[in-house]
């Protein structure tokens, strides 16, 4: 028995070292007295775009290490695939295009809405093959078309085909992520592709594609958003990561040419292809009531196709307090 004891004894005074170690190696990174940096997963969403520009010039490194964090980068093709590590707190920071930003707030996905990356006006198209038949929306019943399920170029799609009296149960839809769309468009597999840039314009300089025309004016603004409990309990963290975002942003506005050499190196595409995309909208990280509205119409449009379980008031998922707190007068 006394032998048991002692065992026991040392078994418990074991936990309980285990436990002090672990008080000192806490979620805030502190251990035997020093401070480790907190890690902050921050995800590139495509090749392009300012978390691009901010990862090459290294423009995290002074505000971050200011507040004693770290960042671990990883990179997605699309949102849909972002926003399964997201669920899995494997992503902290990121951007998502409207498809994926109204299918994961459809599904209550642990991130909020912080602030915008632009009106994407002139983000996406539906391409046709160049030598094909397909000249007008209209053309595509029938056909088979591309897309990348629950991105921005799904939604562009289902909202263009509306507008022109047609829905998806019209085509034969096919889903591929852009990387597997653009193989199989250039082999003829696809009639027609609904497609974001860099992808749609280097397709039609190549003179493999053209755009089809779509009624009205489709906006395609996509969304830079924080996980919650990484944003509740590192706020600093997250007014940090925008002002770095928009330092990013407006220096590609001031410096198209670089930034144009930078993207061309990520995407081995023609340098003024590049710059082309990247000068015909400016990227603006502040809401504006248009991008506002659009989000709306592509919810209720999304709703009434039944991709989303219901509609749901978009200003009211738009969290202003970071945005305020990093920018405030």
């Amino acid at each position: 028995m006394k032998e048991y004891r002692k065992h026991l004894t040392a078994v418990l005074l074991a936990i309980i070292s285990i436990a002090v170690l672990a008080g000192c190696n806490s979620d805030d990174g502190k251990a035997s007295g020093k401070s480790d940096p907190l890690k902050v997963h921050i995800a590139l969403n495509g090749k392009m775009g300012p978390l691009v520009i901010a990862k090459e010039k290294g423009l995290f490194n002074e505000e971050f290490s200011k507040l004693d964090a770290q960042i671990e980068w990883s990179e997605f093709q699309s949102g849909p695939p972002l926003l399964e590590s997201l669920a899995s707190n494997r992503v902290d920071l990121s951007f998502l295009g409207d498809g994926a930003l109204i299918a994961g707030i459809d599904k209550n996905l642990p991130f909020e809405v912080i602030a915008q990356t632009g009106r994407g006006e002139s983000s996406v198209r539906i391409l046709a093959q160049a030598e094909g038949n397909i000249k007008q929306i209209e053309d595509l019943k029938g056909k088979t078309v591309g897309v990348a399920s629950g991105t921005t170029g799904h939604v562009y799609l289902i909202k263009a085909l509306k507008a022109h009296g047609l829905t998806t149960d019209d085509i034969k839809l096919i889903n591929l992520q852009p990387d597997d769309a653009q193989a199989a468009f250039e082999t003829k597999k696809l009639d027609a592709w609904a497609i974001w840039n860099p992808y749609y314009l280097n397709n039609i300089e190549k003179g493999n594609a053209v755009a089809l025309k779509v009624k009205g004016k489709i906006l395609a603004p996509g969304a830079i958003i924080a996980r919650n409990g990484f944003a509740k309990a590192h706020p600093e963290i997250v007014e940090a990561y925008l002002k770095v975002y928009k330092k990013a942003a407006d220096w590609q506005i001031e410096n198209p040419d670089e930034a144009s050499e930078i993207y061309s190196k990520e995407t081995k595409l023609p340098v003024s292809t590049v710059r082309t995309i990247i000068t015909a909208e400016k990227p603006n990280i502040f809401f504006t009531e248009d991008a506002i509205k659009a989000q709306q119409e592509s919810i209720d449009t999304l709703a009434g196709v039944g991709y989303i379980k219901k509609s749901f008031n978009f200003k009211n998922q738009i969290n202003n307090e970071y945005i305020d707190e990093a920018f405030k007068k």
